[in-house]
């Protein structure tokens, strides 16, 4: 038997522990995990004492494809990740067309099927019109479904207490939920409108999209999933008041759980005079005391899975005034290099940091045999190193990236996709492509 790939001498970080040993790849999975491995492989790389992590699996990107590929799409954004030791991706629905009738669901199944060189899976979009659609999915065709209560337009905002109250109690699978309150962000935007004008900057971000218009939102979120016993993800959370909301401690048994972003964790108000409208998403990054406590509900588990929201926009685009700008930027190139930063800091430990990008994430969404360096998993494989590896260019289509100025002290030697060698010493791997990731339900809970 020759095999495909075989790792040696690497740090193995798994379920809790980090373990010296050797990694067999064969027929696309982990077969065996050794502390020495004599194999005739296609592809024989030496970690010389590098972290052998799980791929990063992420649970919120907007990879623009359809209808907007000025921006990025499927081929180019799932490479850029790939660069950044991410395997696995779930798409959100704010496309064009929205991903909310089951063809654009297809389509886009379609196109990463064709063009994804990560694996793939895509969220639903509940809207005003199709929630009894939503409520008849198989909840294992979708990663879950998405609501936006807050900061969206058209049929995807929903915040109409009856329609809220029909979707929570009718969703078939996790619900993930933007949370930011519309009439408080419209007040607060208009105040700023007529007190700044043209003057305004990025720096007012904050107070457009403020930490009260989130606590609204987000407690609503909160109350509605105990009402109906719904299965509630929140996603980037960006406030200290709002983890009062969670429950810390491990995922296993929570109907209610929690995202924060990379954005939110590694940056603050304070990084608004470099990167300006850069630095524009939705919800606001804000005070460094949030980010402190961010990070520490990241530590104690109310943080349960940490996603980047990746939201390319062109540099065109971002240069626009501020009220123009559009709110969002690109994360999955630098995105787990830049987390390790926070293990070397010693903010989390490196099982803590697998934990909340590989592990949580596939109980979170029932995700089949990923997310773990177990014998007869898929193997979805990152090789992070020590340093800041080869200057690369940004890969994303847009071209830009709120790191290029923002040292990291780790980089990707190595990534594995479903058994295929995708990423190796800075050059992406020809004939690399991902697969459709298999959602059985969530686990435990």
């Amino acid at each position: 038997m020759k095999a495909d790939i075989l790792i040696r001498n690497a740090r193995l970080v798994n379920r809790g522990d980090v373990a010296e040993g050797d990694l067999l790849v064969y027929a696309g999975r982990i077969e065996r995990i050794a502390p020495a491995i004599d194999a005739d492989a296609r592809h024989t790389i030496d970690a010389a004492g590098g972290w052998l992590l799980p791929g990063m699996i992420d649970d919120q990107v907007h990879f623009r494809e359809p209808g907007l590929t000025h921006k990025g799409c499927i081929a180019t954004e799932s490479r850029a990740a790939l660069a950044g030791g991410i395997t696995s991706f779930m798409d959100m629905p704010n496309t064009t067309p929205t991903t909310t009738t089951l063809d654009a669901l297809a389509h886009k199944e379609w196109l990463a099927a064709q063009h994804s060189a990560a694996n793939y899976g895509f969220h639903f979009g509940a809207a005003s019109d199709n929630l009894d659609l939503v409520a008849a999915l198989p909840p294992g065709r979708v990663a879950g479904v998405k609501v936006f209560m807050g900061a969206s337009t058209g049929n995807m905002l929903l915040d109409d207490p009856a329609l809220l109250e029909r979707l929570f109690a009718s969703v078939p699978t996790i619900l993930l939920a933007h949370c930011e309150h519309t009439p408080t962000v419209a007040a607060d935007t208009a105040r700023l409108q007529a007190q700044y004008g043209d003057e305004a900057t990025a720096a007012l971000h904050p107070q457009a999209r403020s930490a009260e218009a989130c606590w609204q939102s987000s407690s609503l979120a909160v109350s509605l999933a105990r009402q109906f016993d719904t299965r509630l993800h929140v996603l980037h959370l960006t406030t200290a008041r709002e983890l009062g909301l969670f429950d810390a401690g491990p995922l296993a048994g929570k109907r209610i759980t929690a995202e924060a972003c990379v954005h939110h964790l590694l940056f603050d108000e304070a990084d608004y005079a470099m990167l300006g409208n850069r630095l524009k998403c939705n919800p606001a990054v804000k005070t460094a005391a949030d980010r402190a406590a961010l990070l520490q509900a990241v530590a104690d588990g109310r943080i349960d899975v940490i996603g980047t929201d990746h939201a390319p926009h062109t540099t065109e685009e971002k240069a626009r005034p501020y009220w123009q700008a559009p709110s969002g930027l690109p994360l999955v190139q630098h995105a787990l290099p830049a987390l390790m930063g926070l293990v070397d800091n010693g903010v989390l430990t490196l099982p803590q940091l697998v934990q909340k990008t590989s592990h949580n994430v596939a109980e979170l969404f029932g995700i089949r045999d990923r997310g773990y360096l177990d014998e007869g998993c898929w193997a979805d494989l990152a090789l992070v190193a020590p340093g800041a590896g080869p200057v690369l260019p940004v890969m994303s289509r847009c071209g830009w990236s709120p790191f290029e100025h923002h040292p990291l002290r780790h980089h990707v030697r190595a990534t594995v996709v479903s058994g295929q060698l995708g990423w190796y010493q800075g050059r992406l791997q020809p004939g690399v492509q991902g697969r459709a990731l298999q959602f059985a339900g969530r686990v435990g809970g």
